[in-house]
């Protein structure tokens, strides 16, 4: 585990040497099943509360990355660690108790959310699942984390049918920030949504990341959503991270031919001033 110059920790996450196969089905009595290699000797680390952008095209790695952060699914080889804890070398109840810390948010901000259960509900399941919290505190917990990013108590008793995109993805954040993690995986977070509501997604997550200490790594295609959350970015391809660095020196100076790829299919990219 890294420390600073004051023996404090560096390193939020530490991801090391990091592989992922997957065996396909068999196509004969008489063959061996073939093997996928998403992750090919991934190593990568996120410093605390400075936010990773991860950029590729579909099929270059990232959403198995994700998966393997969040301890949803083990990597063949490597280590991921978490706090300088070995994620998947932690028993059941440990892994459970690190899950506070650690939240994701997904893609499709309608399909992460339950449709039979009133708003508060969602919001409050990994305090109810992870503290142990009574249903008094629940609620309470939840109107004050809805109300954190932009949400009136008034919304504690809605399903999420009534609230439009932005809102709900809205709400997946909450969901994610009521255990107060320090870091939220988020995969694609915004591509669902319009570009106007991106932008005030994205605006609330800047404003995580500066007023409440959030570290994201930040899972997107777009090199112009991540250039506008995070302060370094590592780009993917073909289960290996071809680039990485600084956002500010990867848009300015791309050394590798496919980041110079991604930046030509975004229109008049800048490198933001304020990262």
């Amino acid at each position: 585990m890294a420390l600073d110059g004051r023996g404090q920790k560096l390193f939020l996450l530490e991801i090391r040497d990091v592989t992922r196969r997957y065996t396909l089905p068999r196509e004969s009595l008489f063959r061996a099943p073939g093997e996928v290699q998403a992750l090919r000797g991934v190593s990568l680390n996120v410093t605390t509360g400075r936010s990773m952008g991860i950029v590729g095209e579909s099929g270059s790695g990232k959403s198995t990355l994700a998966r393997l952060v969040m301890a949803l699914e083990p990597p063949t080889s490597g280590k991921i660690l978490f706090m300088g804890r070995n994620l998947h070398a932690l028993p059941p109840d440990k892994l459970r108790a690190a899950r506070r810390d650690f939240q994701m948010v997904f893609q499709d901000p309608y399909g992460s959310l339950d449709p039979r259960r009133p708003i508060w509900r969602t919001v409050a399941e990994p305090a109810a699942a992870l503290e142990g919290a009574t249903r008094a505190q629940q609620r309470e917990r939840a109107a004050a984390t809805l109300e954190s990013v932009g949400l009136r108590a008034d919304a504690l008793d809605k399903y999420p049918h009534e609230f439009s995109g932005g809102q709900r993805q809205r709400i997946a954040i909450a969901r994610a920030l009521i255990t107060k993690p320090q870091l939220i995986v988020a995969d694609e977070a915004v591509s669902a949504l319009d570009v106007s509501v991106q932008a005030q997604v994205l605006n609330l997550m800047a404003d995580l990341r500066d007023h409440h200490g959030v570290t994201f790594l930040f899972i997107s295609h777009d090199l112009a959503v991540v250039s506008h959350l995070c302060a370094d970015v590592a780009v993917m391809k073909g289960g290996l991270i071809v680039e990485q660095g600084p956002v500010r020196q990867v848009l300015r100076e791309p050394a590798h031919d496919y980041t110079r790829t991604l930046l030509e299919s975004v229109p008049e990219l800048v490198a933001p001033a304020g990262v």
